[in-house]
């Protein structure tokens, strides 16, 4: 590796995923401020809620500044499959046109997202062998073997003529993960005694103490579980968790169920980990439409859905809804997962869905069949001691999580610490870590399928319909501008409490907006948007008086 120029800088630059869990896109620049070659590690998405962001399912992070650095940007460089770290590839790829470089297993489920994107013959996509190295201008990186709750999870090593950057990625230490290796702490020990300049490490679990568990444990209790059930079992996990889908499959086995994937991530996850070698002791699996063939107590549903998502297999099934699948009194659901903040009303109404049916539902408050992914105090410790970084960066967390991680690194006798938010750039080399600038970080809506702005008008009316309701007039008016026909008044969510009530309101927005039209002058009623603004603010303010709403109100203006 050659040795730095005098005017060489590397630094760290967090778009998603500092200050938040999930939407995760942290990028790495080296060389002259003016002259940076860039990196990016992982382009996820994070998910809207109805109440905050109605319509819209996928939330990205705004890559504009990478976009204007595009023909410097040497690669993006995927640590593991989760979608908070894979999700955004299809949708912002065409803005930074990168190549891409992820382990097998990632590989195969970035294969889909692009095929369905259309961008699969498109994007330039390199395997590298789980253990690899890869050398892209600047920066020489090792993969490094880590335990999640997927397979093949990354840390990535990145080594620059000003130092190594020690980027975790998601991990936990898992001493048995049933899918792939153990953490490479031998690996992680021999960086320590190289020199780690900085440790960028997830921050999700820093308040919980002692450890995350280990799959293993979880394998032996809900086998167990299982065992105990009688009708039909339905299991709902985490797809991509492939060594709890695994499990689920052995359990099944087990207690002489055939199992059956529902749910279109379980089929794509299975595929997936099939492709690359994995699940090659688990037992065969049967189609939806084969399983009403087995008597009640012979099968087993492994099921996405676990986060009450209204359109997921299980959230079809708890409504009547799936076409194959019925559950009924005698009949369990096993919630193998735990409860998203944000989630927990959605799972309730699954909860009683079920138990309006006579389900009977096992959760992981019930029997220890989930553990996290994430580390717990005693690993973040134990990775801190491994790696020894002069400069501690957390990220992947809300900034409660970050300040806390502070000070866990503090106690630790970490030499510097940062707390950085989207949108910092620190300098982490040459002298000490310091903030030394701040770029435009935000997010991006998927609508349908286009991107628009989080301010976007659509956004705001949506909004306002659902808290305030609309009001449409329709008005006729000849060439003498003269009212002909209307002014006619429809509403969408307003109401009164019987249809009497109703019509008599309709009817006094009906003569505010003849008033108002009346009012103006001839010259004014040659002018649509004279019109339609006289004929809003009568309607509205009636409006107001009727419903103690400001509803949206939309005039259409007929010209005869």
């Amino acid at each position: 590796m050659s040795a730095p120029s005098p005017d060489d800088e590397l630094v760290f630059l967090p778009l998603g995923g500092s200050g938040e869990i999930g939407m995760n896109l942290n990028a790495y620049g080296y060389g002259p401020p003016d002259e940076r070659k860039w990196i990016i590690v992982d382009i996820g998405v994070t998910f809207g809620r109805e109440e905050a962001t109605p319509g819209i399912e996928i939330i990205l992070p705004d890559p504009s500044y990478l976009e204007d650095e595009r023909d410097n940007i040497l690669a993006i460089v995927l640590t593991h499959a989760h979608e908070d770290h894979i999700g955004a590839l299809g949708w912002l790829w065409p803005r930074l046109k990168a190549p891409v470089y992820a382990t097998p297993f990632t590989a195969a489920l970035v294969r889909e997202k692009l095929r369905e994107t259309g961008l699969l013959d498109k994007v330039p996509l390199t395997e590298i062998p789980l253990k690899g190295q890869l050398t892209l201008g600047p920066f020489e990186i090792d993969f490094v073997t880590l335990t999640h709750s997927i397979p093949e999870p990354n840390g990535l090593a990145i080594r620059t003529p000003l130092g190594l950057i020690w980027h975790t990625g998601d991990w936990k230490i898992d001493p048995d993960p049933l899918i792939g290796e153990t953490t490479d702490e031998a690996k992680v020990r021999a960086m320590a005694e190289e020199g780690v300049l900085a440790m960028v490490c997830d921050s999700t679990n820093v308040f919980v103490e002692g450890t995350a568990g280990s799959e293993a444990d979880v394998r032996k209790k809900l086998t167990e579980v299982i065992l105990g059930c009688t009708g039909k079992v339905a299991v709902t996990a985490f797809a991509s968790n492939v060594a709890r889908v695994e499990t689920a499959l052995h359990a099944a086995r087990a207690a002489g169920r055939t199992p059956c994937l529902v749910g279109r991530s379980m089929h794509r996850i299975y595929a997936a980990a099939k492709s690359v070698g994995l699940l090659q002791d688990a037992p065969e699996v049967i189609d939806e439409e084969d399983a009403s063939d087995l008597p009640d107590e012979k099968i087993l549903f492994l099921c996405t859905g676990s986060q009450g998502e209204p359109r997921a297999a299980l959230s079809r099934i708890a409504r009547g809804e799936h076409r194959n699948v019925t559950l009924r009194q005698g009949d369990t659901v096993i919630f193998s997962s735990r409860v998203i903040p944000g989630n927990e009303a959605a799972i309730h109404a699954l909860y009683e869905e079920f138990v309006r049916r006579g389900v009977s539902l096992i959760t992981a408050d019930d029997h220890h069949i989930h553990v996290s992914g994430h580390p717990a105090r005693d690993e973040l410790k134990q990775m801190y001691q491994w790696a020894r970084p002069r400069i501690a960066i957390p990220v992947h967390g809300e900034m409660r999580h970050i300040r806390e991680h502070v000070k866990l690194a503090q106690s630790l006798q970490v030499p510097e610490t940062i707390a950085p938010n989207n949108g910092d750039m620190i300098r982490l080399a040459p002298g000490l870590a310091a903030l030394i600038d701040e770029v435009p970080a935000g997010r991006l809506y998927v609508d349908g399928n286009v991107i628009i702005e989080t301010d976007d008008e659509a956004i705001r009316d949506r909004k306002r319909l659902a808290a305030e309701g609309a009001i449409n007039i329709a008005l006729a008016v000849s060439a003498k501008n003269a009212v002909v026909a209307g002014p006619n008044v429809t509403v969408r969510g307003l109401t009164m409490p019987d249809d009497e009530d109703l019509e008599l309101a309709l009817e006094e927005l009906e003569g505010a907006a003849h008033g108002a039209f009346a009012k103006l002058s001839h010259g004014e009623r040659d002018d649509d948007d004279a019109i339609e603004g006289a004929l809003v603010r009568a309607v509205r303010k009636s409006a107001e008086r009727l419903w103690r709403k400001r509803p949206l109100v939309d005039v259409t203006v007929l010209r005869l």
